[in-house]
């Protein structure tokens, strides 16, 4: 064990830390980070649309639905580019690098609003299918915009004043952007959404499967235990579960929902129906033993600091003060970060006693079991199950507290001495 953390902590560690901290990797998540508002009142608008079940209204709560939650790929379509141009400290480019990157983005998925023959703003191109596109020729923006970032048709004595030359030196790389992407998609008839969408369809399969739903959150769970945020994953994760849910929601729609083709990996059911009771790792157990199953003054003090956020799902002062480098305490997060996906998974999947959620509710911070319920419109199943999640994850918590706990008794008693 002393091998495997110093191994964690030399060198896994900083090699994550640095990805972490790439200009790359921090565009992409703080571009998430950015659109999630969105998404959130998206959510609500979702649940309101679960009313048009029982009540007949004058409206339809999916219209504001689809000018939040979809319109996601737009926003990301600008904000990649900005949020570079920002980072790379080429703040005059960084409106304009947002507008060429819509425009891009734009061109890209023409081919599928020629096929969809939608009228106005209906595309699935533009929500949580186009995401990933528009990733991808946000990052064409950026690359290009980099190349010329220092670049400029005039010299620096030059009497034509500073937003006249930003006009004349964004012309070239803008021209290159659009014009390239025009010959690509247009002239030579290359269809780029369905190229990007076809080359990260594997990573959505792969998430809803029981190796991939459990192999990813065990990930998230073991490097959030050195202190690694979960959000460094989001470029990654966040358009695999907002297109995942999409799907469900699309599936209920059309009346063709059923357990084998609901989708698993989604926002909804990790974070707010069953897994997470107090964050990720489902931390809330391990707050409440540690306020009424530990003798020592540390953990007790902790725990009662811990049980207001952790009753909104936000642990981050139990990992930090708690499990993040303790060996005691970094083993049993590992071990739930695989058993209650686990369950999780055969509850829903393999015995279908848990319903899978066919809304987005994404209001992570609503406490359970009250988000649960929500998410089902009401189900004692789903209830039922998520208590037996936090049974489980206190059993597996246990053990491994009252150890620690032990430790922390024979330091406070030392240092009385």
């Amino acid at each position: 064990m002393n091998k495997l953390i110093s191994w964690l902590e030399t060198s896994f560690a900083p090699k994550m830390m640095k990805i972490n901290h790439n200009v790359w990797i921090t565009t992409l998540k703080d571009t998430m980070i950015q659109i999630l508002p969105f998404i959130l009142l998206g959510s609500i608008f979702c649940v309101g649309a679960v009313l048009e079940n029982y009540l007949t209204l004058p409206f339809t709560f999916w219209t504001p639905f689809g000018w939040t939650m979809g319109m996601v790929s737009v926003f990301v379509a600008f904000l990649v580019p900005f949020n570079f141009c920002e980072k790379k400290r080429l703040r005059k480019q960084r409106i304009i690098a947002g507008c060429t990157g819509l425009v891009t983005y734009f061109i890209s998925i023409t081919p599928e609003l020629e096929a969809e023959a939608t009228v106005g703003f209906g595309s699935s191109a533009f929500g949580a299918g186009g995401m990933f596109c528009a990733m991808i020729t946000g990052v064409i923006v950026c690359i290009v915009f980099n190349l010329f970032g220092k670049f400029s048709f005039f010299k620096e004595d030059s009497v034509i004043p500073d937003f006249v030359r930003q006009w004349f030196d964004a012309l070239l790389p803008i021209g290159l952007i659009v014009f390239g992407m025009f010959l690509l998609v247009q002239v030579a008839g290359v269809n780029l959404y369905q190229i990007v969408t076809g080359l990260f369809m594997p990573l959505q399969s792969i998430c809803n499967t029981w190796y991939g739903f459990i192999l990813v959150n065990f990930f998230i769970c073991f490097i959030y235990s050195m202190g690694i945020s979960s959000w460094c994953l989001t470029p990654a994760t966040e358009p695999v579960k907002l297109a995942s849910i999409a799907e469900n929601l699309a599936l209920a729609a059309a009346g063709t929902a059923t357990v084998a083709n609901l989708n698993m990996f989604t926002e909804t059911l990790i974070y707010t129906c069953y897994m997470w009771w107090g964050g990720i790792a489902c931390t809330f157990p391990l707050v409440i033993l540690m306020m009424f199953a530990c003798k020592s003054n540390k953990m007790k003090a902790l725990g009662k600091a811990c049980l207001a956020p952790g009753l909104f799902n936000i642990n981050e002062p139990v990992i930090f003060g708690c499990i993040a480098w303790n060996p005691i305490m970094m083993l049993p997060m590992w071990i739930v970060g695989i058993v209650i996906p686990a369950i999780t998974w055969i509850a829903c999947k393999v015995i279908a006693f848990a319903p899978i959620p066919t809304i987005q509710f994404d209001l992570w911070y609503c406490p359970y079991p009250i988000s649960t319920w929500i998410s089902f419109q009401g189900s004692l199943l789903a209830v039922i199950f998520v208590l037996l999640t936090f049974v489980v994850a206190a059993a597996i918590w246990y053990p491994f507290v009252k150890v620690y706990d032990k430790q922390c008794l024979e330091e406070e008693a030392a240092d009385k001495k």
